[in-house]
């Protein structure tokens, strides 16, 4: 490529992100702001908005309604669509990926990308697609941000993996026997700095509730929660300040505000504050929130976790020995009880799990594809 007065182009960054609750924009947020540090020009959107008009919304829509009210629902897709490995008769995402094929080709020809990076499995399965037919011409570097590997992340189109753990890049690699490495989460600075909020967010725990340690919920950005007024009502019961983080959903918000005892949060701008002054996470979905815990050095124990990939992920972080995994009430206050010493061992797992950064690998696989040059036709 020609070199301009101002030096060689820069490279470009094409990020393919969903608008499904607030986490795979987070972290394609995070990896647009690292792209910089590589001489990378991002650019990201949404694969909703590729699909064609309505579709998307409408499956954000139906998504959002089946989380929040009628999960089980939801388990039975997982069940068929999702869960296991790539073999036998099960359900490919491919056909609803392609309605997105001409516009996400269109988009890179107008930003000139040389790397395209899903972040979500339904435009992973797209870019597989479209690599395996030889319609798109740069490479893809699948961010694969779940802790346990669901079928419709895999494709085996696309170049290269990156994987939260070194252990789901062993299954990319057996499932589909393309390149895979083990690089951890793209979590932002400011959550493992010491958080400048951290202060304001004790002071506001101390008039709410002196002594009690503060115990997050985590309902994610659409308030999806099993039970939440009930797990807030034991935990205020037990000598803990419930802080329950009901996203966008002002229903939750209005019902376990009325808990007593409890302290409900609607959005929060400074989450690297908050979570640097509590004391636990309880998480039910293995997703960013819960990372962004670990980065900050908050204990995570997951509790009531939604069905489908939710549980899936929740497991797998405490099988991996980053997180606690409560089956019931009892449990769940033995866990916490427990926190000071257990602290020593889950901090090493922890320090192993940001091992590397993502971009870089997207950096290196761009590199590496503009001097080998253009694929044969």
């Amino acid at each position: 490529m020609c070199a301009s007065a101002e030096g060689p182009r820069r490279r470009r960054t094409l990020i393919v992100s969903a608008s499904m609750g607030a986490g795979h924009d987070t972290v394609a947020a995070e990896l647009a702001r690292r792209a910089g540090g590589y001489g990378h020009e991002p650019y990201v959107v949404d694969v909703l908005t590729l699909l064609p008009r309505g579709l998307g919304a409408g499956l954000r829509g139906w998504y959002q309604a089946v989380v929040r009210h009628a999960p089980w629902v939801y388990a039975g897709v997982y069940e068929a669509f999702l869960r296991g490995g790539p073999g036998g008769t099960r359900p490919s995402g491919v056909p609803l990926a392609r309605l997105a094929g001409e516009r996400l080709l269109s988009l890179v020809d107008r930003v000139d990308a040389d790397v395209v990076v899903p972040v979500f499995h339904l435009a992973a399965q797209l870019t597989g697609d479209l690599r395996a037919r030889g319609r798109l011409r740069v490479p893809s570097a699948v961010y694969l941000v779940d802790f346990a590997v669901h079928r419709q992340w895999l494709h085996p189109g696309n170049d290269r993996y990156l994987c939260l753990t070194r252990a789901a890049a062993l299954e990319v690699r057996r499932n589909l026997g393309v390149e895979a490495v083990p690089t951890g989460p793209a979590v932002a600075p400011a959550f493992s700095a010491p958080a400048a909020g951290a202060a304001r967010w004790r002071e506001r725990f101390a008039r709410r509730a002196p002594g009690r340690p503060p115990v997050l919920l985590s309902a994610g950005a659409w308030g999806a929660a099993s039970r939440p007024d009930a797990t807030a009502g034991l935990l205020a019961g037990a000598g803990y300040l419930p802080v329950v983080l009901c996203g966008r959903n002002r229903r939750l918000y209005d019902r376990v505000g009325r808990v007593p005892g409890v302290l409900a949060l609607g959005w929060v701008g400074d989450m690297p504050g908050l979570l640097g002054a509590s004391h636990a996470l309880l998480d039910n979905a293995a997703g960013q929130t819960a990372v962004q815990a670990l980065a900050a050095g908050l204990p995570v124990i997951g509790y009531r976790p939604l069905p489908g990939h939710g549980l899936a992920g929740v497991r797998r972080m405490a099988e991996l020995g980053l997180s606690d995994l409560a089956p019931d009430p009892p449990a769940l206050l033995k866990a916490l009880a427990g926190l000071p010493s257990a602290a020593p061992a889950r901090a090493a797992q922890v320090r192993a799990l940001f091992r590397a950064d993502p971009m870089a690998a997207v950096a290196e696989l761009a590199e590496h594809a503009h001097h080998a040059g253009p694929p044969a036709p």
